[in-house]
């Protein structure tokens, strides 16, 4: 095992299946001998050359259709968009062309496309938002969303090593801030399996990416001050969505809190609570709840940004009150 941080664990993923597979590969704009806007692949160039790891034009329809194109024919490749925000220069393409590639031709489209998502960096509207509710919609994308070191790096192996087109959520405000364990070599984690940070059996809290650590801190100030556990569901992939322990958790509980740091309307926890109301409704003790952020652009200025934003108090209040339903 090793203590990696957040992005330690991604950069430490992407560099040994460089290392292990010669088709895997990296194109984005100033990933190069700049290392990325945030240094994930600092290095990189200088061990693999510039035919694997590719400084691009700033054009991300271009990036992403050539990486399609690359895949088509064999290749495995890693695209970085600096900002997740800026991947809307190449909707058409991740939505038009890359989540339709095997439909329409019957061939593997194995692509990663490497999302820095979501705020708490101050970043104002143009570098903050949360993007993964843009491709829920599309079918033949997965979208993960890791919360952890160890989740970080399992999940991109597993992302460059599936033969689909994988939205790689990359959460900005835990790339340095959060520290774990990670096991070193070949180390998996599957796409599709959501797991249980913490046990529970008061409230189910469904949450993933950023929001994971606000959710257990308030959990264990519910626990301390209330008396009231909470379940920690991170669903760390949002497409497909793991529904056997979304339910499961449902099931232990009664009680469902969803969290993420997207806007509320149209988020994934919409997608969650219809699931849950269509699947497991007669194990419901109160009504399914959501939390996230509030319906404006992410703004500039701190004091606002940690107005709009879910943290761990306003999670403690939304617990406390499902808790007295």
């Amino acid at each position: 095992m090793s203590t990696l941080t957040y992005i330690e664990a991604i950069s430490r993923a992407m560099w040994e299946e460089m290392e292990r597979d010669s088709s895997v590969f990296l194109i984005g704009e100033d990933i190069g001998a700049y290392g990325g806007a945030f240094k994930a692949t600092k290095g990189f160039q200088k061990r693999f050359g510039e035919d694997r790891v590719i400084d691009s034009v700033l054009a991300e329809g271009a990036i992403i259709g050539a990486a399609a194109g690359a895949a088509v024919v064999g290749m495995r490749p890693i695209v970085e968009i600096q900002f997740a925000d800026f991947v809307t220069c190449g909707f058409n393409q991740v939505v038009t062309n890359c989540a339709k590639i095997h439909y329409r031709w019957n061939l593997p489209a194995p692509m990663v496309i490497r999302l820095p998502n979501g705020g708490y960096i101050h970043g104002g509207p143009y570098h903050s938002s949360s993007t993964e509710a843009w491709f829920h919609h599309f079918p033949g994308l997965k979208i993960v969303a890791p919360s952890t070191p160890a989740d970080a790096k399992g999940l991109m192996i597993a992302a460059i090593r599936d033969n689909n087109p994988v939205l790689f959520m990359e959460y900005k405000y835990l790339y340095r801030r959060v520290k774990g364990e990670v096991p070193e070599g070949e180390y998996l984690v599957e796409i599709g399996k959501a797991d249980v940070k913490r046990n529970g059996s008061d409230i189910a809290l469904i949450t993933y990416g950023s929001t994971v650590h606000f959710s257990l801190e308030a959990a264990e100030t519910l626990a301390k001050e209330d008396g009231v556990e909470t379940l920690v569901l991170d669903l760390r992939t949002v497409s497909p969505l793991d529904t056997t322990a979304i339910f499961d958790a449902v099931k232990a509980t009664g009680k469902v809190l969803i969290v993420h740091e997207d806007n509320v309307t149209g988020g994934i926890g919409a997608e969650v609570a219809a699931l849950i109301s269509d699947n497991v409704f007669q194990y419901l003790d109160a009504p399914i709840k959501r939390l996230g952020a509030l319906d404006v652009p992410v703004p500039f200025a701190p004091t606002l940004e940690e107005f709009v934003l879910p943290n761990a108090q306003k999670i403690v209040t939304a617990l406390r009150e499902l808790s007295k339903f």
